[in-house]
């Protein structure tokens, strides 16, 4: 079957994004870009500021409400009918609750030929990325390095802490069907 989804988890600065990009310009179809970042931009100011929203700690950490996971869980399953009819969709997301977070996809993205991939970063060059980035609370990459991680189930694992983007995303579109 071809694949109609690529999942790329991983933490913070991990790499995920210079990856999607890559794979939008090697993959010999159009795919479209489907970013947790996005999501978050797109919310109102007052659900980055209210607890059922999502806030960004100042020692990095992340903690989502109950607004933002209903909003999460639309978001998804508008990824999922993108998908369904007919586009291929790249999603770049940071899967905070690690298996839990695979699992909504999966039910978001069932019947769909999907490609789980985990992309990695050792903790001291992500965070140097996040201190390059300016956007991004500082210690974020490394509190979420490993984190998002455990207990998924991957296709495909990559490590960019000395892999360029581009070769990580020839890796992935050798692998999509």
């Amino acid at each position: 079957m071809t694949t109609q989804v690529i999942v790329l988890n991983g933490g913070s600065s991990s790499g995920k994004s210079g990856i999607l990009r890559c794979l939008q310009v090697v993959l010999p179809d159009p795919w479209l870009a489907a970013a947790i970042d996005s999501l978050v931009e797109a919310l109102p100011p007052s659900m980055r500021t209210t607890e059922g929203g999502i806030a960004f700690g100042e020692d990095g950490g992340v903690t989502v409400g109950a607004q933002f996971r209903e909003l999460e869980a639309a978001w998804m399953a508008g990824v999922a009918a993108t998908a369904r009819a007919g586009a291929r969709v790249i999603v770049d997301d940071v899967f905070l609750g690690g298996a839990a977070s695979q699992q909504r996809w999966r039910r978001a993205l069932a019947g769909l030929e999907v490609l789980w991939v985990g992309v990695r970063c050792e903790s001291a060059v992500a965070a140097g990325r996040e201190v390059a980035r300016g956007d991004r609370a500082r210690g974020m990459a490394a509190a979420q390095a490993e984190a998002v991680h455990r207990g998924v189930v991957y296709d495909l694992e990559l490590d960019t802490t000395r892999t360029e983007s581009l070769d990580c995303a020839r890796a992935v579109a050798a692998r999509v069907g």
